[in-house]
Parts: structure tokens; sequence; C-alpha cells
């Protein structure tokens, strides 16, 4: 543990003072999932729309629960976004979404501070969980399980929506774990802006686990954190909160034509 800490602070202090522009290139290439045959099994990874012209990647946990990056939650002044900004767009490409449902409510990590400077802190406690005003079938989006191991070295998967490739997601099949400790994950995968709240994948027994989230990187490397201890105790503060009001929005597919391209792709950065 003591080696794996240390791999991640050296790593973390270069990326504090590397330049954020870039994307990460080590791994394999980056591969656009287009059609319905390309996205078979990756249904439950969509892109969370806030406002007009910004936006996260999210991922099913659960048929009306969507796991993202904390900082997406939160607007320039430290303020909450209201849900009712918000939409989850499962398996979005070229304008069509697999599923879409609007957010009722939720619930960021309370030890998150989103007017903190990016680093180790935030990082560890970034991550929100929002529930959708109605489940999306599992015929159409099944939600994904999370991973508790990883080791260092390990391969690893992403699957994101990005700055000029926001409409349709990118896959990137192989990457690396370079280090674990203190509830910090470091990762040499692709991400860009508009990949916050990426899931990292692992494979499980022939499966796809959540591994982690995405939560800011650079030319050097990704970050993300130790996330079943956190997504526990957003379950707990989602349960603890008033129920939202009903929403008569349904489960639809998006037609093409029908939503503006996002411009505004969040991203944490030093």
């Amino acid at each position: 543990m003591r080696r794996t800490s240390t791999i991640l602070h050296c790593i973390l202090c270069i990326f504090m003072v590397t330049t954020v522009g870039a994307p990460l290139h080590a791994g394999s290439s980056l591969l656009r999932l287009t059609d319905r045959d390309d996205l078979l099994g990756w249904e439950g990874v969509g892109r969370v729309d806030i406002g007009r012209d910004t936006y996260c990647t999210g991922v099913l946990i659960a048929s009306d629960l969507v796991l993202t990056a904390a900082h997406c939650v939160f607007d320039r002044q430290g303020h909450l976004q209201s849900a009712e900004t918000m939409r989850f767009r499962a398996g979005l490409a070229d304008g069509t979404a697999i599923a879409e449902q609007s957010v009722t409510r939720i619930a960021a990590h309370k030890r998150y501070d989103p007017n903190q400077t990016f680093g180790t802190s935030t990082i560890r406690y970034d991550a929100a969980l929002l529930e959708l005003a109605a489940p999306i079938p599992t015929s159409q989006a099944d939600p994904f399980i999370l991973q508790k191991r990883t080791n260092e070295g390990q391969q690893v998967s992403v699957l994101s929506y990005g700055r000029g490739r926001d409409q349709a997601l990118s896959w990137q099949r192989e990457c690396s774990v370079l280090g674990r400790g203190k509830g910090l994950i470091a990762f040499d995968c692709n991400v860009t802006f508009g990949s916050s709240g990426a899931p990292v994948f692992v494979r499980e027994n022939g499966r796809a686990r959540i591994l982690t989230l995405i939560s800011g990187g650079g030319s050097s490397a990704a970050y993300g954190m130790d996330l079943p201890p956190l997504v526990d105790q957003l379950k707990r503060d989602l349960r603890a909160m008033p129920k939202a009001a009903t929403d008569q929005s349904t489960n639809r597919r998006v037609k093409v034509g029908e939503t503006k391209r996002a411009s505004g792709a969040k991203f944490a950065k030093p």
C-alpha cells in the first residue's frame, strides 16, 4: 500500500504542474460507438445534459440511479444545480438516445467541496448520484455493478463523451491502473473535457464492472476515487431526502434533430 500510495502521490504532484488540454495518448486508441451493434452491452453509459449546453458522462447502477462526478452537479459559484435542469441520455449516438429520463433528485457526497482547488481531497469524494423520474427498463439499458478490487498494472477500459466527440460514446478498450492508495486511483486512460463521471471498467467473470469514475486528468494521468464506500453513503443520503414530486415525463427515444448540440463539457483540472 505504501508503494502504490507513493506512486500515486508522485503522479499527482507531476500532474499539478502539467498543462491541461491535450488528452492522454497511452493505451489503445478510441473507438467511436455509433450504431446499435456497437453499443451492445454499453447502453447503460450515457450523457448527463445539464441546462442548455453543459454535459458530463454518467452510468446506470440501478434502473433509476445514475452515477456521475460530483463537480458536474455544481455551478461555477459552488451551488448545487437544480435537478430539473438535468437529463440522462443512455447510449446517445448522433442525436438518438436508447432511452432518456429527467432527473428528480441529486445526492452529492457531503465531503466534496465544490469551492476547493482540484487535488487529492476533491478527487477522493468526487461522486454524485442522480435519481431518475422513472426507471429505464433493463431491456433497453442494463445497469452495471461495482467492482471492489483492482491491482496496479491491471487493464481497464473507459467509455466517455468528450469535447470534440460529444455526440457519441468513445471507448478506449485498454488502458492501465498506474497506482492506487488512500482512496485514489490513477490511470493512463484517454480523457478530456466532458469525460467527468465516465465509468472505468474492469472485467470480472466476463462481465464489465465499474471500478471508478473519472474525476479529472491531463497529459500525464487520469484520476478516480475508491467508489464503493462513496456509493453506499450516497444511497443512504438519497433515501433520507424528501420524495421528489411525481414527474410525468416518460422514458422515450430521442430522435435526430430534437436536441441542440452540447458545448460546455465539464472537467476537473488544476
